[in-house]
């Protein structure tokens, strides 16, 4: 191990008690997925877990804020999960079952934020870029296929994990900085939501070959490089230390 060890942060996903439950599925837990933190610290990167930070709480949870997070990590990943809700993009939900996790969006935002405001790195997966799209001003379709009828099926049931895909990375991008001898690539895809019209300062890195979905952003402020998915080219880039001004961090 490096004798500099890079401090990661992962924003919590988010189980909601279901009612008349008992036992865990009547409390409110807070957990990441263990492929993202097999992935992080195959980098050798010690993982954080950022829990929500509730100052009404039954239980006291000290003088703790989610800036304290920020200063003390290194930088931080978005994780994927639910839909988000169109509300937290100005929408109604099409479907009851679009509804997504307001009560998340709304904590992750606040995490971003923070990072944000001390120019520390920041990587979202899936729904992470999405949310990061929203958060500076973008929206999602909230349905690709009902929303964008000839597009390539992203979420399919029966294959879920292995519904692989090509993107074309952008020429001049940021990925493209990052991978000179790479054109396009194979990922899967597990999304039904996508980038629909792009938040302040966010450029598009790279498309859905078939159909020209959104599958990777990047902020033009210089500080952050954000995918979308997770693919087999992405694993390589690790978090490099940098500062505002360059390309991968």
């Amino acid at each position: 191990m490096h004798d500099q060890v890079l401090k990661i942060g992962v924003s919590a996903r988010f189980f909601h008690p279901e009612p008349s439950s008992i036992g865990v599925q009547s409390k409110t837990l807070q957990y990441l997925e263990q492929s993202m933190a097999h992935w992080l610290m195959s980098r050798d990167v010690l993982v954080f877990m950022i829990p929500s930070v509730d100052r009404d709480g039954a239980v006291h949870r000290s003088n703790i804020r989610l800036a304290d997070y920020a200063k003390s990590l290194d930088g931080l990943v978005l994780q994927g999960g639910a839909d988000l809700a169109p509300e937290t993009y100005g929408e109604a939900p099409l479907q009851p079952q679009w509804a997504g996790d307001r009560v998340r969006d709304l904590y992750e935002i606040e995490v971003l934020n923070e990072f944000i405001a001390v120019d520390k790195p920041v990587l979202g997966v899936c729904r992470g870029a999405q949310l990061i799209n929203v958060a500076l001003g973008g929206t999602l379709h909230q349905d690709i296929n009902s929303q964008l009828p000839d597009s390539f099926l992203h979420r399919a049931r029966d294959s879920y994990d292995d519904n692989f895909h090509t993107i074309a990375i952008k020429a001049e991008s940021g990925l493209a900085r990052l991978y000179p001898q790479t054109r396009s690539a194979k990922v899967n895809s597990i999304h039904h939501q996508s980038i629909k019209q792009l938040g302040r300062d966010l450029v598009v890195e790279a498309q859905s070959a078939s159909d020209g979905v959104i599958e990777a952003i990047r902020w033009q402020a210089g500080l952050c490089v954000w995918r979308a998915m997770a693919s087999r080219i992405s694993a390589s880039a690790g978090f490099d230390r940098a500062r505002p001004g360059t390309d991968a961090r």
